[in-house]
């Protein structure tokens, strides 16, 4: 299909993105509407590939002990209980007071990224503290992914490591395990609907294991000097589709 000349490519870039810093999903899912897939199928097919992408980077992240299991584990525990509650909010509540809210908050967690010497190393936390934390951080991520969605994986990220005291390529790998968990879940709903176009999901999610593959090995050699960059440019992605969303 002539499409997929035009996916497969931006998908990959997308899963890159996505297996760095999270946020990949503002790209590819943008890349579905964008050809003219109905929403649902675009939803399910973005689900799908990114799912194989995020598989692939999490399996990279643990094989090189860059994933912390306790903060992931309870994290993952409590993102599914948030999620349920953040899906019932979206039901019954319009997200324009987010938006609101995510114009003033990310440009402040751009110039905190840019303007604290430490952000992003190793801070040591009792584990009872850990396990709070990743609670809390799982049930309101979970929520806000749920409700909204946009960026969860790099929220995660930043506050694995400004809040929970992982370095930030740990903070990193934890976040994409998290996040593939809650990615399978919301798989599961769109294959049991049917929303799914495996002619195009099938070739998407190969370039999306490409990508995840790339953007993991790149993170992993490289580190904090790759991470910060592409984690300011999701910001400035996410800045632009709030933005863009309130007009």
């Amino acid at each position: 299909m002539s499409i997929l000349w035009l996916l497969c490519p931006v998908i990959a870039f997308g899963s890159f993105v996505d297996a760095i810093a999270g946020g990949g999903g503002l790209i590819t899912l943008t890349a579905y509407v964008a050809v003219g897939l109905p929403p649902q199928t675009a939803l399910g097919n973005n689900k799908f590939a990114s799912s194989s992408g995020t598989l692939i980077a999490s399996i990279r992240y643990i094989a090189h002990s860059q994933v912390s299991l306790l903060v992931g584990v309870v994290a993952i525990i409590f993102s599914f209980l948030g999620s349920g509650f953040g899906s019932l909010m979206a039901t019954r509540y319009a997200s324009t007071y987010l938006n609101y809210l995510l114009v003033f908050l990310v440009p402040a967690l751009a110039l905190f990224m840019m303007l604290k010497p430490d952000f992003g190393q190793a801070k040591s936390r009792s584990k009872p503290f850990v396990v709070l934390l990743g609670m809390i951080t799982g049930l309101v991520m979970g929520m806000y992914d749920g409700f909204f969605g946009p960026g969860t994986g790099m929220f995660l990220t930043l506050i694995f490591t400004s809040v929970l005291g992982l370095d930030l390529l740990k903070a990193c790998g934890t976040a994409r395990v998290v996040n593939l968990a809650s990615n399978v879940a919301a798989l599961a709903v769109f294959l049991r609907h049917g929303a799914i176009d495996f002619a195009i999901a099938i070739p998407c999610a190969l370039s999306a294991i490409i990508g995840g593959y790339l953007g993991s090995t790149l993170a992993l050699s490289v580190g904090v000097k790759v991470l910060k960059p592409v984690m300011l440019f999701v910001l400035a992605i996410l800045l632009v589709k709030v933005v863009v969303g309130m007009f």
